[in-house]
């Protein structure tokens, strides 16, 4: 007998996020967290969850993955699950089977956030009908948005968190330098992402003249929230503002002004320092246009499931294909 709900995931290079839906919602049910290495392929940890939740009949899954989706072959960047689409879907015996990028599915998943999921960074009411911008620093620094049809939405995949890193003062020159010499070409994930903290913090200590340490994100963001250490504390102001000015140049681009979405694993961490911090002013730091961006609403995004809520959207959205 045929389930009237559908099954959703979100599959990155650690672990492999599932819940329940009834078809045509976003009410997550029964969210379970399976770790990747712990199984062969999508199809073994799939059997395994729906056994454990007792469901029985799934004819419709829907999956977000951490890699590229543009042909019938998906291979995890940063796992060792590889199938084929068709034949997973005929191995699973699936009427329908849906796969998008994982930050496709973040930009669709943030409209479903509950409300008490969301902080917002200033700005008034968003404009209606107008689109938004979805990032997302945290192993990378993905982009993406969401532009209203007549009666649905479609998410945009970009790869924006590549475009070039410009400096807007004299400290975010002395960094962008240190980065140049590095990488050559510097864009602006060297900066806004896990690894671009650590390249933010190496380049401050390298202006001071102390040499270079072993440290990683989590490093850096735990002395700067304990007040250990000073030049971790002013990496955070860095990147803070250097997002701010990305994500306003971003938002200009594509015309968001129905708001702007940060998603990803650094930013609920340092909350308190970002909210008090110059983010806000470098967003709306553009010039002519700045009085364009003053009521645009941002937020940042603290579910830690919205990679499975637009699992959930992309099943139920037509335009997703």
């Amino acid at each position: 007998m045929t389930d009237n709900r559908a099954l959703v995931g979100d599959i990155g290079g650690t672990n492999a996020r599932f819940a329940l839906v009834e078809k045509g919602t976003t009410v997550l049910q029964h969210i379970q967290v399976l770790p990747c290495a712990d199984y062969s392929n999508l199809d073994e940890a799939v059997g395994t969850y729906l056994s454990q939740v007792g469901a029985n009949g799934i004819d419709e899954v829907g999956i977000a993955v951490a890699c590229p989706v543009s042909g019938p072959r998906i291979k995890l960047t940063n796992a060792h699950w590889d199938f084929d689409r068709q034949v997973m879907q005929k191995t699973l015996g699936l009427n329908v089977f849906k796969v998008v990028n994982d930050f496709t599915a973040m930009a669709l998943g943030v409209r479903h956030v509950p409300a008490d999921q969301r902080i917002r960074l200033g700005g008034e009411e968003g404009a209606a009908g107008r689109p938004l911008l979805v990032m997302g620093p945290g192993t990378g620094l993905g982009m993406s948005g969401l532009v209203p049809t007549a009666n649905n939405w479609v998410p945009l995949s970009t790869e924006g968190g590549h475009v070039g890193l410009a400096a807007c003062d004299e400290r975010e020159a002395i960094v962008l330098a240190h980065l140049q010499k590095r990488f050559g070409r510097v864009s602006a994930e060297r900066a806004l992402c896990g690894e671009g903290l650590v390249n933010i913090y190496l380049a401050l200590r390298a202006r001071d003249g102390l040499e270079a340490l072993d440290l990683q994100a989590a490093d850096i963001t735990r002395l700067a929230l304990s007040g250990e250490d000073a030049l971790a504390l002013e990496t955070l102001d860095c990147f803070f503002g250097w997002l701010g000015r990305v994500a306003g140049d971003a938002a200009l681009t594509l015309g968001a002004l129905g708001g702007v979405y940060l998603c990803g694993g650094i930013l609920p961490r340092v909350l308190p320092p970002l909210q008090k911090s110059r983010f806000r002013e470098c967003f709306e730091d553009k010039g002519r246009m700045s009085r364009l961006l003053h009521p645009v609403p941002v937020w940042v995004v603290t579910d830690p499931y919205t990679g499975l809520l637009g699992s959930a959207a992309a099943l139920a959205n037509p335009e997703v294909s």
